[in-house]
């Protein structure tokens, strides 16, 4: 990566670099929709900025951010692009101090914010999407619980260490494809049968350890094959199938080094925004064959459509 790169540096070269992902076949009114280039005219002259269009259908004026997670920001546009690239090129994430210390902001508040909304642009629409995993495709289906250690005190019946006070974390990963990761209030079967079936094709095989959580939901798949933990098994071979739960054990390695060694202090508001970004960089992989600028181009990419105000992060940060 070339810091000193033009639209790293340069405002124009970014709002040029952003025009070229958002709009690759000419200018498309956020307001409207409207794609007939002759009925957008490019606005141009010494009292109007650099980019600015206007479209004839509703008469309104926009530019290239409008309707991301960029507009109204007085950031520079190019420290919002080499923001991006960062954060979708560092495996296990960059925190809001890194990210001010090397942009230069007037403050770290700034810089949280700014992560945030680039975190926002992460976000998978999984009302699109449609499930992962699906006819001959394996899905692993794990839980986690992490937080402070120093509030590991409840205790079950048997004696062994609670999570009362941790938060849980279900994380579905199709082997060798995408992952998606969400926080779960409360860890009850039903609670994780519903984030299975909204994101699951039934059609999958579903491998997964001994929990009770996963019972009676894997018998609605084509079928639901355990491996026991507690008994030192990690690996079984039946029929021929390679039987583990090691793919979505190693998604949860990187988030965990990650929320520890960079992040460390979350709030439970902004948790699916984190999962959100580790899922992103997941999905978009070395192994996939997608190299750092495909990834941050398809994080500038989803930035469309996708809002966040400070007021709402402020909100849900003091929630």
């Amino acid at each position: 990566m070339d810091i000193t790169a033009p639209i790293y540096t340069d405002p124009d070269k970014a709002r040029e670099h952003l025009e070229a992902i958002h709009w690759p076949h000419g200018p498309i009114c956020p307001h409207c929709k409207n794609s007939d280039h002759t009925r957008i005219t490019k606005l141009e002259g010494k009292s109007t900025r650099p980019g600015v269009y206007k479209c004839k259908e509703c008469r309104k004026p926009f530019t290239v951010t409008v309707g991301t997670v960029f507009e109204r920001s007085k950031i520079p546009l190019n420290k919002w692009v080499l923001a991006s690239h960062l954060m979708a090129s560092s495996k296990k994430g960059m925190s809001a101090h890194q990210l001010w210390r090397m942009l230069g902001f007037g403050s770290y508040r700034t810089a949280w914010f700014m992560m945030h909304r680039i975190r926002e642009a992460m976000m998978e629409k999984t009302d699109t999407s449609g499930p992962i995993g699906g006819e001959g495709k394996t899905v692993e289906v794990d839980e986690t619980y992490f937080g402070p250690k120093d509030r590991i005190t409840t205790r079950t019946i048997r004696g062994k260490p609670g999570h009362k006070s941790k938060r849980m974390v279900v994380a579905l990963v199709e082997r060798g494809g995408h992952t998606r990761m969400f926080y779960v209030e409360k860890a009850t079967a039903a609670d994780i049968r519903d984030v299975m079936v909204r994101n699951i094709s039934r059609r999958s095989v579903l491998h997964t350890d001994e929990s009770r959580l996963y019972v009676e939901t894997g018998k609605e798949y084509a079928k639901h094959q355990t491996v026991r933990h507690t008994a030192g098994e990690y690996v079984r071979y039946e029929d021929g199938a390679i039987i583990h739960s090691n793919t979505v054990e190693n998604v949860f390695s990187v988030l965990k080094r990650g929320m520890r060694g960079t992040y460390q202090h979350c709030g439970e508001a902004h948790l699916h925004r984190y999962l959100a970004e580790f899922g992103f960089r997941y999905n978009r992989r070395s192994a996939l064959g997608i190299e750092d600028w495909e990834r941050a181009e398809d994080l500038l990419r989803g930035a469309r459509d996708k809002r966040l105000t400070y007021r709402r992060t402020d909100e849900a940060a003091h929630a």
